[in-house]
């Protein structure tokens, strides 16, 4: 009887550890968000890229075909060009020049629904930054996502090569329900 008291005080001990950082981070431990590239075929594989910690939001609803545009200036540090492309849509931010918060801010004044905030180190393929927020008050209420650098240089040059304006993607894109998601990954992503 002892042993089995142990055991259930135990089970409810981790039980409420990991709801506690559930509750912290809004999410699982470890858990990622995940989108498809739809088009152009050369890059349709689907990517994975880590939400923000404390600010942003959450997307209420699924996107099948939406454009992921590439911001203009590249950085999203200041206003962004093109509003009435990026009207609706999810945009594609380097890393670098200013903090998170200002870049989905950005975004979110420009009409975006997303931010994609790819690391401006190209040859990151396995590290995820923690994007926090940078004590500013005003804080963006789109969701904002870290993408990995050599996955948003690979998006940003496919582009570019083909003369495209942006991708089509689905976000998010539930994993768990794909049976071929080991083979739909980029390959040249660590997984």
């Amino acid at each position: 009887m002892a042993k089995v008291l142990r055991t259930t005080a135990l089970v409810l001990y981790l039980w409420t550890v990991f709801m506690h950082f559930s509750r912290v981070s809004g999410l699982g431990i470890n858990e990622l968000l995940y989108f498809r590239v739809i088009s152009p075929e050369e890059i349709g594989y689907i990517f994975s890229a880590a939400p923000a910690k404390d600010f942003g939001g959450h997307f209420t609803s699924s996107y099948d075909h939406i454009f992921l545009v590439p911001s203009d200036p590249a950085d999203g540090c200041s206003e962004l060009e093109d509003r009435e492309i990026i009207q609706g849509q999810v945009v594609l931010v380097e890393r670098g020049g200013c903090s998170f918060v200002q870049k989905a801010r950005h975004v979110e004044e420009a009409g975006g629904k997303a931010v994609l905030i790819a690391d401006d180190t190209a040859d990151n393929d396995s590290q995820y930054l923690d994007m926090i927020a940078d004590g500013s008050t005003a804080k963006p209420s789109i969701p904002a996502l870290f993408l990995l650098g050599r996955d948003g240089m690979m998006i940003r040059r496919s582009l570019e090569r083909q003369a495209l304006p942006w991708a089509v993607i689905s976000i998010p894109v539930n994993v768990s329900s794909l049976a071929s998601f080991p083979l739909k990954q980029p390959p040249w992503t660590l997984w």
